[in-house]
């Protein structure tokens, strides 16, 4: 929503050059939010509905088969699954080490980009508060240059940048906050639920395996 009385155009000329790198940020922020919500919900998938697929698989000693379900599944857990899977002949160590060892790879997946949105949501402001000030300094330059004699419309220019550059980077900061936060709590979420799919696939590797070596 704009201010009244100013479009788009308006604002970026009256806002001044600082407007430019708050308009960059938005940019930035609009593309990773579109490349995040279309990648985390390529990456969801039914964690349970899975994790019993590969545990039926398991209980019934067909490995082959369940790193075969592993890879026609395009998600985190799948890739971890699989890491511990191919070591369901090693010791309950090496099986949670090479879990371990594929969710640090996960991880960072999840999260990319975020801590460049993040970046976006802090700096925006501090850009809007750089213009607020750029816009108090034209205004006191003007007061001085006339020795005090203004009138409201010799300063009209330096408080319009003021305060539309504070608006300018609280617009962008704002949705970019609300919609980081949400990324945040999607990846602590899938997290979550790998950590669970790990321990249950360590549980049952090992439980299987004593059962058979019995």
């Amino acid at each position: 929503m704009l201010p009244e009385g100013y479009n788009g155009i308006e604002l970026m000329s009256k806002g001044g050059v600082i407007m430019w790198p708050i308009l960059f940020c938005s940019f930035v922020a609009l593309a990773i939010a579109i490349e995040r919500f279309w990648s985390l919900r390529r990456m969801t998938i039914d964690t349970r509905e899975f994790m019993d697929v590969i545990r039926t698989a398991l209980r019934q000693n067909r490995m082959q088969e369940a790193v075969a379900i592993c890879d026609e599944t395009d998600a985190p857990i799948s890739r971890i699954v699989k890491a511990g899977i191919l070591k369901h002949n090693r010791s309950k160590e090496d099986i949670r080490e090479a879990i371990e060892d594929a969710g640090q790879l996960e991880v960072p997946r999840l999260e990319r980009y975020l801590s460049a949105m993040a970046t976006c949501a802090s700096v925006a402001p501090l850009l809007g508060l750089l213009g607020t000030v750029q816009g108090m300094i034209i205004c006191f330059a003007r007061i001085q240059n006339k020795q005090g004699q203004v009138n409201p419309s010799d300063l009209a220019e330096g408080i319009a940048k003021a305060l539309l550059t504070t608006f300018g980077g609280l617009m962008v900061a704002i949705p970019t906050l609300v919609v980081y936060n949400y990324f945040v709590s999607r990846v602590d979420s899938m997290v979550v639920e790998m950590e669970i799919g790990s321990s249950e696939l360590v549980d049952v590797l090992t439980r299987n395996r004593g059962e058979h070596e019995i």
